[in-house]
């Protein structure tokens, strides 16, 4: 790896912040960045096992998902399988993950569940960081 370092912060839900966070999570890791995305509050439902149902447009963008189709743009489970073969590390917000009520069964395979602590230890040497 070389020394480019990004961390991104997923705390919305929706089918939109899913898009935003993990293309530019794949886009940074096929250009050699370290990638770590913070899963917290509604964004764990990005990296949840039942993802496909949690996740819908806002009304206002429904024509999306004809857009998409024509587009051939991956779907979030096609990108999440990226993103975990590029080596980007995801991490659920162990606080919100108690708070809501799950487990770390909860999730799809090859996340780690940690605290805001584990996140910035690995942020701090971020050059680019982003919030969705």
């Amino acid at each position: 790896m070389t020394n480019k370092r990004v961390a991104i912060i997923a705390s919305s839900a929706g089918l939109e912040t899913a898009y935003k966070v993990l293309n530019i999570a794949t886009a940074a890791a096929a250009l050699d960045a370290e990638v770590g995305i913070f899963f917290t509050f509604e964004g764990l439902s990005i990296i949840h096992r039942n993802s496909e149902q949690m996740l819908r447009l806002k009304p206002e963008n429904a024509g999306l998902t004809e857009g998409f189709k024509k587009a051939n743009v991956p779907t979030i489970a096609q990108l999440l399988e990226i993103a975990k073969e590029s080596g980007v590390r995801m991490i659920a917000c162990q606080m919100t993950v108690d708070a809501m009520g799950f487990a770390k069964e909860d999730f799809i395979d090859g996340i780690e569940v940690g605290g805001a602590a584990a996140f910035l230890d690995y942020a701090f040497d971020a050059q680019v960081t982003l919030n969705f």
